[in-house]
């Protein structure tokens, strides 16, 4: 059998290539839900996301016997390698099927692409980069993928391995049940949000409504490159990024759960949490929203009992002061509302090495129940 390994340099190629996950995946009795092809197209168009105006990809698209059997995007992220001073490519939206030829190919292509501009190392899956989707899954398989998360099967790391990358870093997901008939805030929590309080001062909390959200997307973007500027392979949204993302999540606000947080006035951190569209995506099989899926995006998005954590950012200066408990008591607190009363949501992507949030999530009995892994190679 012919393999071939074919860029996808116009539109037609461009269709193959978002449509490959549907050949490797469809009907294998996995956990993947079909994404919206209008939201990969809209994330790989050069000139809808804002992302591509510091970057530069190519798509390669692997066929046996004219059949699509995998897929990858090389990626030059030429924001990250100007803010960390470094050589890295990246690699992303990695599909194949369970055969390590496929794989190996794929990968030799992302390699010599990425090589010919001068990188020395290639790190993903990115999709396209660390504030999109991230990380291959390497734990729980068996959970209902959210939003905005990649699902893999098991064998996919294997086949990366096989290749030579290496784990560089782990992201972990934590499921959060808000409904207070489930959950339950420690003691330990309670005493550390109550000292929390006293220390800060006066502490309020604005809702985050779409209107709300877009008319203080570039106060929450502030927050959030102070927040996450040390933390490993950040690298800081630029104004746009972050207008665009905020206008892409605003159909899946869960806006009771969202908001914005004060100290004495002075913003000091936010918090996002989106309706899980995923659980309407599982059943549009296609990924298209015509003819029936439209309808059924219209008439299920409001009765999600789901969600996720997608954004947070507190203020370099108030993380010492243990203000996350408040954050927690916060949601917990406004997940009592008739609107959103039940909705549990997972906290991701957090850092295997980031005891900041890891240990608050711990002393709550909120345990890790996803994970994604980083992978490198040097080239």
């Amino acid at each position: 059998m012919s393999l071939q390994v074919m860029r996808a340099d116009d539109s037609v190629a461009l269709a193959r290539f978002i449509d490959v996950p549907w050949h490797v995946h469809q009907g294998a009795g996995r956990r993947w839900v079909p994404p919206l092809r209008v939201l990969v197209r809209k994330t790989l168009d050069r000139g809808r996301d804002p992302f591509w105006g510091s970057a530069e990809r190519a798509l390669f698209i692997a066929l046996r016997d004219g059949r699509p059997v995998g897929r990858i995007a090389a990626i030059e992220n030429r924001s990250h390698n100007a803010h960390h001073g470094d050589r890295v490519g990246f690699f992303g939206f990695f599909e194949s099927v369970e055969d390590p030829d496929i794989a190996s190919a794929l990968l030799a292509e992302a390699e010599s692409w990425l090589a010919e501009r001068g990188l020395t190392a290639m790190r993903g899956p990115m999709n396209p980069s660390i504030n999109h989707e991230c990380g291959l899954l390497v734990e729980g398989f068996d959970a209902h993928p959210v939003f905005m998360t990649p699902w893999s099967p098991p064998y996919y790391a294997r086949l990366l391995e096989e290749r030579g990358l290496v784990k560089e870093r782990d992201l972990l997901g934590f499921w959060i049940p808000t409904d207070p008939a489930h959950f339950e805030l420690t003691p330990t929590i309670v005493r550390a949000a109550e000292r929390a309080r006293t220390r800060l001062g006066r502490l309020t909390f604005q809702s985050l409504d779409a209107p709300g959200l877009l008319r203080n997307a570039e106060l929450c973007r502030q927050i959030f490159n102070d927040a996450w500027r040390e933390n490993w392979a950040f690298v800081p949204i630029r104004e746009e990024e972050f207008a665009y993302l905020a206008r892409e999540l605003r159909p899946l606000l869960a806006a009771q759960l969202s908001f914005l947080a004060e100290v004495n006035g002075e913003p000091a951190g936010f918090l996002v949490v989106i309706r899980d569209l995923n659980r309407i995506l599982a059943r549009v099989p296609s990924g298209r929203l015509f003819p029936t899926g439209l309808l059924k995006l219209l008439m299920g998005v409001r009765r999600i009992r789901h969600g996720r954590i997608v954004l947070l950012g507190i203020r370099e200066r108030y993380r010492g002061q243990h203000i996350f408990p408040l954050f927690v008591q916060e949601l917990l607190r406004r997940a009592r509302h008739p609107s959103v009363a039940g909705i549990g949501a997972e906290a991701s992507w957090v850092l295997e090495d980031n005891e900041g949030l890891i240990g608050p999530l711990a002393a709550m009995g909120a345990a890790p129940y996803r994970r994604w892994r980083i992978y490198k190679k040097d080239l």
